[in-house]
């Protein structure tokens, strides 16, 4: 994983502060609720010792790790990568939205409205590359409501047991209850908005 801002980086090793943060974010989640590394392996199937690491920094997460923290913690992605950093402002200049990227599942996310106290909204880019697959066990809420628009490309959405084929232009709305599966099938890299509503 790596998370960046476009644009004139506020200092050279912004994306690594970023990290530092979101693994002591992770590790104070885990106390504030209690419970142990074993515990919290049981509940997410990520083993102890990459937990370990995880809290340390010593790796950085895959979006298929976060996801499964994201569920274990009741919050979503942008809330979560919203807790360490400062306080968004209204205004969201392009280029200091947040860019988290997972290289090694083709998985590219901009925050491009982020969770803000007051809002129950935030509006989110995807991209994905040609073959990337990307699951998630449940929603980190359940009844997570998601509208989801492309805007360039070809885009398969499996919630639950049904299959959405999405292409540039179209929009699937939905409200998130069990598994869900975002797949690129085409041949050039898909982009696309979620915007995100919490019930």
């Amino acid at each position: 994983m790596r998370i960046s801002k476009d644009g004139p980086p506020p200092g050279e090793h912004e994306p690594e502060q970023l990290e530092a943060r979101l693994a002591a974010r992770l590790a104070t989640l885990r106390t504030e609720q209690g419970w142990s590394l074993d515990e919290l392996a049981r509940q997410t199937g990520i083993s102890r010792s990459t937990l370990s690491r995880l809290e340390r920094a010593e790796i950085s997460p895959t979006a298929a790790l976060l996801g499964k923290l994201c569920s274990a913690y009741r919050r979503t992605m942008s809330q979560l990568l919203a807790e360490v950093e400062s306080e968004p402002p209204q205004l969201v200049p392009a280029g200091r939205q947040t860019v988290w990227r997972d290289e090694a599942s083709g998985f590219t996310r901009r925050s491009v409205s982020p969770p803000h106290p007051g809002l129950r909204g935030e509006v989110v880019e995807g991209v994905l590359r040609p073959g990337a697959d990307i699951s998630h066990d449940g929603p980190p809420v359940p009844g997570l409501e998601q509208h989801i628009w492309v805007l360039e490309g070809e885009l398969e959405v499996t919630a639950g047991d049904r299959e959405h084929p999405l292409r540039a232009g179209d929009c699937l709305r939905l409200r998130l209850w069990g598994r869900s599966r975002f797949r690129n099938p085409g041949a050039g890299p898909v982009r696309y908005a979620v915007l995100v509503v919490l019930p």
